[in-house]
C-alpha cells in the first residue's frame, strides 16, 4: 500500500469499508492530491465513494463501475445528495486551479443553505454569465469593488491574489497565461524557474494561471527548458524562425538576431501561442535567461 498509494489516480478495494479506512488513512495527504478511493461489497452490491469523490473522480467512478456489477453507487458528499453543483467539481471540469481549497468548504456550505453566492469572473471561465447554476441563487460581480468582503463567493483571476484577507472568497486561476523563454544554451533549469517565479510575483501574476512555456525550435533538446516546464507541471511549445520573424514584438534585439537568426524569443513565441492578445510582461532579464508572459486570448 505504502508503494503503490500515490502512484496510481484509482484504487478499488473488495472489502469491508473499515478495512479500507485502516489501510488507507497513513497515506493520505489532501482532498487535492489524494487518489480515489473505491470500496465494493464481496456481491458488487454497493459501490461506495469512499476518498477524493470529487477533486479525485470517486464519485463518477463509483456511478461506471456500478452497472458493471449490478450495484448501486454509494455518494455521500453532501452536495451530490443535495442535487446540488459542487464549486470544486466545476472549477475541475473548467480546468480551474484552486487556489484556496478551504474556503471550497464556505462557498458549497452556502450553496446548500440556499444563500447567494458572488461570482467576479470577467472572463466567463465558468461559464455562468448566460447559464444558470441549476438550483442555486448567484450574483455576478461585474466590478471588483463591488465585491461583499462576509459573503461567500467566487472570485477567478490569473492575478496573484491575498486569500488569506477574505476566507470566505474561494479564487479559482484559470490557464490563461503563456510564457515565452530564450536562454543562453546550458542554462541550467533552476535559473529559468527562479526568474519565472520572480517575474510572476514582482507582476502580479498567479504562477497558477501558467498555461505553457514557449521558445524557439533550435532550444528543442535544451535540458534546462525542458526540465523546468515538467517541474512547473505544463508544456513546452517550439516556434521555427519563419513564424518567430511574422511577429512585432516591442523590444527586439540585435544580440538574438545574430545568434538565433530571429529579433526576439520570449516576446514573439509568447505572442504567438497566445494568438497576440495582451503583452503582460515585456521581456524581462536574468543573467541567462529572457522572459515574456502574454495573456492567452
Amino acid at each position: 500500500m505504502a508503494e503503490n498509494f500515490s502512484r496510481y489516480p484509482n484504487h478499488i478495494f473488495i472489502a469491508a469499508a473499515g478495512i479500507v479506512v485502516r489501510a488507507v488513512s497513513p497515506h493520505l495527504t489532501s482532498k487535492d492530491r489524494d487518489p480515489a478511493v473505491i470500496v465494493l461489497d464481496q456481491e458488487g452490491k454497493y459501490v461506495i465513494s469512499l476518498l477524493s469523490g470529487h477533486l479525485g473522480g470517486a464519485n463518477d467512478l463509483a456511478r461506471k463501475i456500478a452497472p458493471l456489477t449490478g450495484g448501486e453507487p454509494v455518494i455521500t458528499t453532501a452536495t451530490d445528495t443535495a442535487g446540488i453543483p459542487s464549486m470544486d467539481l466545476l472549477a475541475k471540469e473548467k480546468g480551474l486551479i484552486i487556489f484556496n481549497l478551504e474556503a471550497v468548504k464556505s462557498v458549497n456550505m452556502a450553496l446548500l443553505m440556499g444563500e447567494t453566492i458572488q461570482i467576479y469572473d470577467p472572463e466567463d471561465h465558468l461559464g455562468l454569465k448566460t447559464v444558470n447554476l441549476a438550483g442555486c441563487a448567484v450574483e455576478q460581480v461585474l466590478r471588483e469593488g463591488r465585491w461583499r468582503r462576509k459573503t461567500p463567493g467566487v472570485w477567478v483571476t490569473w492575478k496573484n491574489e491575498r486569500a488569506e484577507t477574505l476566507p470566505k472568497r474561494l479564487i479559482l486561476h484559470p490557464r490563461s497565461l503563456v510564457a515565452g523563454v530564450g536562454c543562453n544554451r546550458g542554462t541550467g533549469s533552476r535559473e529559468i524557474l527562479d526568474h519565472i517565479t520572480r517575474t510572476f510575483r514582482a507582476n502580479g501574476l498567479a504562477l497558477g494561471s501558467l498555461k505553457c512555456l514557449t521558445t524557439i525550435e533550435a532550444k528543442r533538446d535544451e535540458e534546462g527548458l525542458l526540465t523546468a516546464a515538467r517541474e512547473l507541471g505544463v508544456r513546452l511549445f517550439f516556434f521555427s524562425p519563419p513564424e518567430i520573424n511574422a511577429v512585432h514584438v516591442p523590444h527586439p534585439s540585435d544580440v538574438v538576431k545574430n545568434h538565433m537568426g530571429v529579433s526576439s524569443v520570449c516576446e514573439a513565441t509568447a505572442l504567438l501561442k497566445s494568438h497576440g492578445t495582451r503583452l503582460l510582461v515585456p521581456k524581462t532579464k536574468s543573467p541567462n535567461v529572457t522572459l515574456a508572459v502574454a495573456l492567452a486570448g
